[in-house]
């Protein structure tokens, strides 16, 4: 079920099986000059998947990717096989775009697909005040741009992504320090901390020089994970080896989009409204302030970054981002704390200090904002109250009823459900 089945170059669209993976799929239609509008972090997703969930890149004109779905081909337990569109069931086909896989087994997409194209990345390091200086120009003059934050710092890495120019070219730009010199602060202090520590080096363990940014974090957090004091270190190293990358990167866009998410994490997304381009409401920085200041107050180990990004909005009115109103923006938060060991007893430490500081951002700031979790990244309350209080909540924001009666009438005898389903969106008649 992964093959890519049609392509119509004049209208850059393909029909796809649904398990083919991102970069099956970006693979098997460059040669038609074609790409898909956007990317999230990585590119092993397989398409059902990515678009069941929601799944986003950035962009604050560009919308959540269930947007660039045509038509969709559904394998359900009680119509069969059904084609739906804008102009066949567009009442299902918009719920079933964001379906979560409880309204049949998509088989096959459409998707409208874009020209594949050269893009100039920037990374430059700047601080909230600027940042806010700058907020509105930054979200609407550059075709993809996401913020990295970094906790304990006033740091904000700042990275766009834009066409290159065809009369411009590729900027042209000397960095200042080689990636040698960027990283060379994060192997100092590994060694200096190999040394204050208890831990014995392994014999076959790598060469230090031999690893990358991500991976060295990794092996720096391993060392004391949750000590605050610690992690505040490796911030600052992280702070100062982005200091040390700024510059600029020239790839097809389906490189560059991507991202180097660092070892094992857990990771909770929010998404939430924030205006409109021309009228950004600017909830989106308070929210990464109130985040920074409950991290201090609360003096949580929490590593970086706090990753935030934009899209437009989607007609499918089960996504987080999903609005009726055609210029509403919205930005996705991210919080994480990775694993970077596989001692049983320590990462059941990790994991209890994340629900710790998840749960913190939940109580002070989902209600405020009106931010909901990312459908990838939920997690189920085991409490029954507050099972009872997220369904509640869910009812709010999504067609839940809507949602349920197509469940019943495509899939009465919930083959296709889970856990995870019938715990956030409970049928009334039980089986």
């Amino acid at each position: 079920m992964d093959k890519v089945l049609e392509v119509d170059k004049e209208k850059k669209r393909v029909r796809v099986q649904a398990g083919i993976r991102v970069q099956q799929l970006v693979d098997g239609i460059k040669e038609h000059g074609l790409t898909l509008q956007n990317f999230a972090s990585i590119r092993e997703q397989q398409i059902g998947g990515i678009l069941q969930v929601g799944a986003h890149g950035t962009g604050a004109k560009l919308p959540p990717m269930d947007e660039q779905v045509i038509s969709m081909k559904l394998v359900t337990p009680a119509k069969g096989t059904i084609e739906i569109s804008k102009e066949k069931d567009p009442e299902l086909f918009y719920l079933a775009r964001c379906g979560l896989g409880g309204l049949g087994v998509v088989a096959e997409v459409t998707i409208q697909c874009v020209e594949r194209q050269e893009l100039v990345e920037h990374t430059s390091v700047s601080n909230m005040e600027e940042i806010k200086k700058n907020h509105k120009k930054l979200l609407s003059e550059n075709k993809h741009v996401k913020y990295l934050y970094i906790p304990y710092s006033d740091t904000v890495v700042v990275v766009t992504c834009n066409p290159v120019s065809k009369w411009k070219g590729p900027p042209k730009f000397k960095p200042k320090y080689s990636s040698d010199e960027a990283i060379q602060h994060v192997q100092d202090l590994y060694k200096e901390c190999l040394q204050k520590s208890s831990v014995v080096p392994v014999k076959n363990d790598v060469d230090i020089n031999e690893l990358s940014f991500t991976e060295l974090r990794d092996k720096l957090l391993a060392l004391d994970p949750l000590d605050k004091d610690h992690v505040v270190k490796v911030n600052q190293a992280e702070a100062e080896f982005w200091r040390k990358s700024e510059g600029y990167r020239v790839g097809w866009s389906d490189e560059i989009l991507g991202f180097d998410c660092g070892g094992q994490q857990w990771v909770s997304e929010t998404c939430f409204p924030v205006g409109t381009l021309s009228k950004p409401s600017l909830k989106d920085l308070e929210y990464i302030e109130d985040v920074k200041q409950l991290i201090e107050k609360n003096e949580v180990p929490a590593p970086a970054p706090i990753e935030q990004r934009w899209t437009a909005c989607t007609k499918s009115p089960m996504s987080p981002a999903s609005s009726t109103k055609d210029d509403d923006i919205f930005s996705w938060v991210g919080i994480i704390m990775y694993l970077p060991t596989t001692d049983a007893r320590q990462r059941k430490e990790i994991t209890e200090e994340f629900f710790h500081y998840r749960r913190l951002t939940q109580v002070q700031l989902w209600d405020k904002y009106s931010a909901y979790e990312h459908w990838a990244k939920i997690e189920v309350p085991k409490d029954k109250e507050e099972l009872a209080a997220l369904q509640a909540r869910l009812r709010k924001r999504f067609p839940v009823d809507a949602y349920n009666k197509a469940r019943k009438e495509l899939d009465p005898s919930r083959i296709l459900s889970n856990n995870k389903l019938e715990k956030l969106f409970p049928l009334s008649d039980t089986i």
